[in-house]
């Protein structure tokens, strides 16, 4: 009797578990909107002063924005950090982009994530990493 009590009062603990987590992922879910809302620019957009010329689209479902950056910074990263258009974590392979132009891509949360591209070839470098000379074109792709 002793044992059907506590296998039953461990089943709800486990049943109400499992409704928690649940909630905090539907919860997670409705803070990550998968629209362009929360887009800090919606158009195409010139920024910055600089020697330097790159351009980097940022790409989400069927909407793109052009960025035209006017940069001395030695590396993309440095140049989409000044001016507010990506934030991250730092990680041992460099920053890990989270938002662009304010839009979230969390992998722990949808699977979602913002690939790196260059004239439509994935990079093997980071943001941080790659060095930039002018005349560059990239995009930033937000992929599922």
């Amino acid at each position: 009797m002793k044992n059907t009590i506590i296998t039953k009062l461990l089943l709800v603990l486990i049943i109400i578990m499992m409704f928690s987590l649940a909630s905090c992922n539907i919860i997670k879910h409705k803070e990550h909107p998968d629209t362009w809302d929360n887009a800090i620019y919606k158009e195409d957009t010139e920024l910055g002063e600089g020697s330097k010329t790159v351009v980097v689209e940022v790409i989400k479902q069927e909407k793109k924005v052009t960025f035209t950056i006017h940069t001395n910074a030695k590396t993309l990263g440095e140049a989409l950090l000044t001016h507010g258009l990506i934030e991250g974590e730092e990680s041992q392979f460099g920053i890990y982009i989270k938002k662009v132009n304010g839009m979230l891509a969390d992998y722990d949360i949808d699977g979602s994530y913002w690939g790196f591209y260059q004239k439509g070839e994935y990079m093997m470098t980071g943001v941080d990493t790659t060095e930039i000379n002018g005349g560059e074109h990239f995009e930033l792709v937000y992929e599922k």
